[in-house]
């Protein structure tokens, strides 16, 4: 093999590896992508219940009144 067919094969190998490494880093990011989709479908759930228990009470509840020193 001469040494041009060795480099070439060696960048091929390269490109193999490389191309590997992007779809495994494309699924990461999918992946992740999806868990942040469900993680917000979730905040905004509770951020609705926590907004209906406040109009169902009148608001915010009040702060609790310092307890009494001794």
């Amino acid at each position: 093999m001469s040494d041009h067919e060795a480099r070439i094969e060696a960048l091929e190998v390269r490109v193999a590896y490389q191309d590997k490494m992007i779809e495994d880093l494309n699924q990461t990011v999918i992946a992740q992508w999806k868990q942040i989709d469900g993680l917000k479908r979730q905040l905004n759930e509770l951020l609705d219940r926590v907004q209906e228990v406040e109009d169902n009470t009148g608001g915010p509840s009040a702060p609790e009144p310092p307890p009494p020193h001794y």
